[in-house]
């Protein structure tokens, strides 16, 4: 390793240790993956090596807001308890002196590497290319001495050097295929790839697959894997336009879902859909584990909108989703938490048969700041079933479904400190369209301090932060027809 890297890495890391006690946990959540300071996004280099799943991601630790770019580093045995590890990657590159952009991890022959994309101005124009670095003990990482990898050479006119990133390397057969997004001449996005033998060695293999100018002006973060006899292509579009209740973002995360021809690199798509429809979800990763599973991790917060953490002074901002295990059915990705996460969970109460109407029907303190809520309601003889959420005698986070529209809405208007959008982005309010289960809505909500994941009938996922002026312990349920709660049951989490 270069002597002026580990002077760069050993600040940020006494940097991070002299400021954890300055943090403000007020908002701090107790079992999601978090930054011990400053700012984090996009996960990144999710894999599972030497007996742990490692996760980096990006990371500016000398303020809350965004800067040059570092990879901030945690590992976990059971994707639940995660223990921080050094920062990985610093900007200490010429080649990377503008930041160490997102990228991906692979194993190969007992060492892990790491694929990130250097960002530097060249005569006035920035220059984003793909990197290497490699470790032997999944800690420590050298960086390749002929970096970068994937240069303007190797792109070529395929698309646009300054919009050029995020690599996602991986296996198919004997060799190695590294794809990257970028963008057309015309704006619209692109996802390129290049193969190797040796992971050192790259060249122009493909253009994977481009968008329609509706589709956004750029794509990020992609991430190609098969699952269930299906090839899966995810990626962040930036810029997407409104398509009814779906792509409510600005900026979004989409699976498409088909079949890759690896003689010509091409990808038949068959359907493509939206991830997650709440607010805070993006720029999502994922990995196969020991066991087979497709596990994903995402950057539980979003663009263009104020940051309360960052605002208040807190030292930090942003957190990562509850792993979620994968799978394709009818050709849509379709979400489920973690199982370990269960092991976790302490049981608090549970009820059933409540009949639910106009008149409020109220649970006092039933939750926490680290609260798990299972439900079954029959909404067969029902029109708007409503759920208050952290409710106190002024505001709750509102949640409704309803029936004949067949529509799950999330509502945090003027609830807790107020998130500002720009005029093109909806911050506070999405729904999305689930249909009922014979007659059955059935909720999974994961609450930890400062943010809710909700699955829906085990088809759709929404996921969004709040941020509480007046704690608010009760829950809250009513609507319109005759409706009736099945069971309910609710736990606390134990904090990692």
């Amino acid at each position: 390793m270069l002597v002026e890297e580990t002077a760069i890495l050993d600040k940020a890391d006494r940097y991070i240790e002299m400021m954890q006690g300055k943090v403000n946990p007020e908002y701090r959540q107790g079992y999601h993956l978090m930054a011990p300071v400053g700012w984090i996004n996009d996960p990144n280099g999710f894999v599972y090596f030497q007996g742990y799943y490692h996760l980096f991601y990006q990371y500016y630790p000398y303020d809350s807001k965004w800067g040059p770019m570092h990879w901030g580093h945690a590992r976990s045995r059971d994707l639940v308890h995660w223990e921080e590890l050094p920062v990985a990657l610093a900007p200490d590159q010429v080649y990377d002196r503008g930041g160490c952009f997102s990228g991906s991890a692979i194993e190969k022959e007992g060492k892990l590497f790491l694929f990130y994309t250097g960002c530097q101005e060249v005569c006035g124009v920035v220059h984003q290319h793909q990197c290497l670095a490699v470790s032997s003990d999944g800690i420590h990482f050298t960086k390749f001495a002929a970096n970068p990898i994937v240069a303007e050479a190797e792109l070529g006119d395929y698309g646009a050097i300054q919009d050029f990133r995020d690599p996602k390397v991986i296996r198919h057969e004997e060799r190695y295929y590294m794809v990257v997004a970028t963008k057309t001449a015309d704006s619209r996005g692109r996802i390129v790839m290049f193969e190797s033998e040796d992971l050192f060695q790259w060249r122009f293999f493909s253009v994977l697959l481009e968008g329609t100018a509706e589709q956004g002006i750029m794509w990020e973060c992609p991430d190609l894997f098969s699952l269930d006899g299906r090839d899966v292509l995810i990626m962040s579009p930036i810029q997407i336009q409104q398509q009814g209740l779906e792509y409510h973002n600005i900026s979004s995360t989409v699976a498409w879902i088909g079949e890759v021809d690896w003689e010509t690199g091409k990808m038949q798509v068959a359907n493509f859909h939206e991830i997650d429809f709440g607010m805070d979800f993006y720029a999502p990763q994922t990995t196969e584990d020991p066991q087979g599973r497709r596990i994903m991790v995402a950057w539980m917060q979003m663009w263009d909108r104020t940051l309360p953490t960052h605002d208040l002074g807190h030292q930090w901002a942003g957190s990562m989703t509850l792993p979620r295990e994968l799978r394709v059915k009818k050709d849509r990705l379709v979400q489920k938490p973690v199982s370990t996460v269960y092991s976790q969970l302490i049981y608090q109460q549970g009820t059933e048969n409540i009949q639910v109407g106009e008149t409020p029907v109220v649970f006092r303190n039933a939750l926490s700041d680290q609260t798990y809520l299972h439900l079954v309601a029959d909404l067969s003889h029902g029109e708007v079933f409503q759920i208050g959420l952290m409710s106190s005698a002024k505001e709750a986070l509102q949640l409704t479904y309803d029936v004949f529209s067949e529509t799950f809405e999330m509502n945090r208007e003027n609830f807790g400190r107020p998130l500002i959008g720009s005029e093109k982005v909806p911050v506070n309010s999405r729904k999305v369209k689930v249909p009922l289960i014979d007659g059955q809505l059935v909720l999974e909500i994961f609450r930890d301090t400062s943010s809710l994941e909700i699955f829906i009938n085990g088809l759709e996922v929404m996921t969004g932060t709040f941020y509480e002026v007046v704690k608010g312990r009760d829950l809250v349920f009513s609507g319109v027809g005759d409706m009736r709660i099945l069971a309910l049951e609710t736990a606390t989490i134990k904090e990692a």
